[in-house]
């Protein structure tokens, strides 16, 4: 029988944190009962009181206390001080292999802030990236990096890819995944001097299955598997994708307003319009990895409901089981040996 994949999770991340964070962990090891063993890490008080609300004082799940808190308005220089805080004793946790994985909805910063400090990088590494998802029209677009690099070389967006491919090959089951430069035309000759540089470094890899350029209209479009850019770009490109839904609903509710034959319209398709929420809706993926550090962290988003927490935890087992960082490593090593 196969051990169980630890993880500690943030109770105290997240604007509905500890009660989403709880209810989420209690889904998830009600789903994964065999496979998980959860560790919650925040305000013990405040996280059995959640359990005791949910009626879950018998469930399976562990606390550990964290006296201190760090907000998301704190900036990351800020929060390495807060060394008891439960993002630095979570990840400590993972150093100590006490747990395989740490899932957190808080402070992006502090978390990236900490898993360098505490777990470090992987070997080859230059710099970690957060890995985000975006649908298409032919399934989950990965996009790094979203928000962990505002500034990169082109080592870095090289790296990015190599690490995009080897996750979406392992955990998304995409072979041979397709990996796309994110810029301003198709042609090789457009773009600044990082995606001219970046350019070059991935298409003399023959070990990537690189299409080249892709533009902002592809990535919905599913040109690529893969969509590699600095975190500046990507952030901005997640943001407005997350958008769109609120965006959509707006649309839908004043046109209805607004037209008789727009509510019947709108009714007749309304199973249609759930399906289309539901393929644009974050908590579907649960969360991003950080991929490129010592360790399985993955970042919630902020507002992260019960549903996306569970998700995040699936994603998390998924890479300890799958040992991604392992390929990565493997993968940058062989190649750096090559060269």
């Amino acid at each position: 029988m196969n051990e169980k994949i630890r993880i500690a999770v943030d109770a105290m991340g997240g604007d509905y944190a500890p009660a989403a964070v709880v209810e989420g962990s209690i889904l998830a090891q009600n789903e994964n009962h065999r496979d998980l063993e959860l560790i919650l890490v925040g305000e013990r008080e405040k996280i059995n009181q959640e359990l005791s609300r949910l009626k879950a004082t018998d469930s399976p799940l562990t606390v550990q206390n964290a006296s201190e808190m760090v907000t998301m308005n704190d900036q990351a220089v800020e929060s390495l001080r807060k060394k008891d805080s439960s993002i630095p004793v979570g990840m400590r946790l993972q150093k100590q292999r006490e747990v395989d994985a740490f899932v957190s909805g808080g402070n992006t910063g502090a978390v990236m802030a900490h898993a360098l400090m505490t777990l470090g990088r992987l070997e080859g590494v230059n710099r970690p990236a957060i890995a985000s998802f975006l649908p298409s029209e032919k399934g989950i677009v990965v996009v790094l990096d979203a928000g962990a690099n505002t500034e990169c070389k082109a080592q870095n967006l090289y790296q990015f890819g190599v690490m995009g491919s080897i996750y979406t090959s392992y955990i998304l089951r995409k072979k041979n995944p397709r990996i796309g430069l994110l810029s301003i035309g198709e042609e090789s000759t457009k773009g600044n001097e990082l995606t001219l540089s970046t350019y070059k470094f991935l298409s003399e890899d023959p070990t990537l299955n690189f299409i080249g350029n892709v533009e902002g209209r592809d990535v919905l479009k599913g040109t690529c598997d893969v969509v590699v850019c600095d975190g500046f770009v990507g952030n901005i490109v997640l943001k407005f994708a997350e958008s769109i839904d609120g965006f959509l609903t707006w649309l839908v509710k004043k046109r209805v307003k607004e037209s008789l034959l727009f509510r019947l319209g709108a009714f007749l398709v309304k199973v249609s319009i759930r399906d289309l929420r539901k393929v644009l809706d974050y908590a579907e993926y649960g969360g991003a990895p950080l991929l490129g550090v010592n360790g399985v962290c993955i970042v919630c988003h902020g507002e992260s409901p019960p549903k996306a927490i569970k998700n995040a935890l699936k994603m998390a087992a998924d890479m300890v089981r799958e040992r991604v960082n392992e390929h990565i490593t493997k993968v940058l090593w062989d190649k750096e040996k090559n060269n």
